[in-house]
């Protein structure tokens, strides 16, 4: 049975706390329309200001307050516990068709959006009910192996050249063997203390067992591994050659300490941290920053995942002018010229609507993803379709326990399949 429960006022109370300190306020002063927004992507906060920051100054009656939390905090329970408190936000990110289940009821229908009718063909998918879109797509984001390039040639791997796992696996243990002369911690730059890093990799593995398709992932009672045994062949490679201890590495030090100091060659992350490394490094993405697809379901032919990670959803339950005011920013957002050049040029997203000029995106990793999109070789975000719950409090610790050598692949498998079948 589906699990639709919204936790209690109990989560409230544990991160009531965290909250406090996370919320950001606008320019608007004594406006008259408060729009709170609840946001998780830490990578794109200040971009995300600034464009309140801008609406604000032509819309001068209304105050948008941003919370965000995110980057290793539990951002899902976060969001659980404003709306146990009846501290609601008018707005706020949903990550696939579960999060739309759950907060359903609450949930207006966006179909007559601007930014619902601009929306590239098929990005909707991932947060329609019934026939009805819940969401708006915030952009398209792909994720994989993402690579030093440089450290790649310095160590004479060309990453052309990888056409099969067995090609990935000798090019990791050819930059290994070559570690010390290169100034490496270690080949990876695994993240294994996040659990979304693993639900993202995980992703690899089951998108295809799912037929590549959000609704075949998220109606499913039952995941089997069917492609399990290459995931335990990715799993214990990245182990085996990654910066120990692997279940300490947080997100920060993974990409903004060891993967732009050049001290790890290849992470598994997405192109959302090109911000981040334009921040420290301008021209890190430009110059360094490739990414490498998984071979998983065929030896020959491989993908990287990609398509709209998350979705803007709108507080139908608001006062009218609250929920009119959140379209408006929304549509703003996506459809103005200012937000149209802002979320190409500072958020350095991949668009998911139309109407913008693609030879206008920087970085020459996101061009890649959004081609490898266009050409079919990427696969959907099935895991934003698990069971509500199931990545962080299912399979993320057995995941952790087999990396720590605690368990068997097989107890993994075992646990996991399980919970996947009682959480749904």
């Amino acid at each position: 049975m589906k699990k639709n429960m919204i936790k209690g006022l109990g989560t409230a109370l544990l991160v009531g706390g965290l909250l406090a300190g996370c919320s950001s306020g606008g320019s608007g002063g004594d406006a008259g329309t408060v729009v709170d927004v609840f946001n998780i992507k830490v990578e794109t906060k200040d971009q995300l200001e600034a464009m309140i920051e801008k609406y604000e100054s032509e819309h001068e009656d209304v105050d948008i307050r941003l919370t965000t939390v995110g980057g290793g905090q539990d951002a899902a329970s976060a969001l659980q516990a404003k709306f146990s408190s009846n501290e609601d936000p008018a707005i706020f990110l949903l990550g696939g068709l579960s999060d739309v289940e759950k907060y359903q009821n609450y949930l207006l229908d966006v179909s007559e959006m601007e930014s619902a009718k601009t929306a590239i063909e098929g990005t909707l998918q991932g947060s329609t009910v019934d026939g009805t879109p819940y969401g708006i797509p915030l952009n398209i984001e792909g994720f994989g192996w993402m690579i030093n390039k440089e450290i790649f040639e310095s160590a004479g791997v060309d990453p052309a050249s990888i056409a099969s796992y067995d090609d990935f696996a000798k090019a990791v243990e050819t930059i290994d063997s070559k570690k010390e002369e290169l100034g490496l911690e270690a080949v990876f730059g695994y993240s294994g203390k996040e659990d979304w890093v693993t639900s993202q990799f995980s992703n690899h593995f089951t998108a295809p067992e799912f037929d590549n398709d959000l609704q075949v992932a998220y109606k499913a009672t039952e995941l089997t591994f069917k492609y399990g045994d290459r995931m335990k062949e990715y799993t214990d490679l990245l182990n085996k050659y990654n910066v120990q201890p692997i279940l300490s590495l947080d997100y920060s030090t993974s990409v903004e300490e060891l993967f732009t100091n050049n001290k790890v060659a290849i992470i598994h992350q997405g192109n959302w941290i090109v911000p981040s490394l334009d921040g420290i490094d301008p021209e890190f993405s430009k110059e360094k920053l490739g990414i490498l697809p998984l071979f998983v379901d065929s030896d020959t032919d491989g993908y990287i995942s990609a398509g709209p990670s998350w979705f803007w959803g709108i507080n139908k339950e608001h006062d009218e002018k609250v929920v009119e005011a959140s379209k408006d920013f929304i549509d703003w957002m996506y459809t103005s010229d200012y937000g149209k050049q802002q979320i190409v040029e500072e958020f350095k997203y991949i668009p998911a609507h139309e109407g913008y000029e693609i030879d206008s995106i920087t970085d020459p990793v996101s061009k890649e993803v959004y081609q490898m999109l266009l050409d079919g070789k990427s696969r959907v975000w099935a895991h934003n379709q698990y069971p509500s719950g199931f990545s962080q409090t299912s399979f993320f610790p057995e995941y952790q326990k087999y990396l720590n050598g605690d368990i068997s692949w097989e107890d993994l498998e075992k646990t996991a399949s399980e919970k996947f079948t009682e959480m749904r």
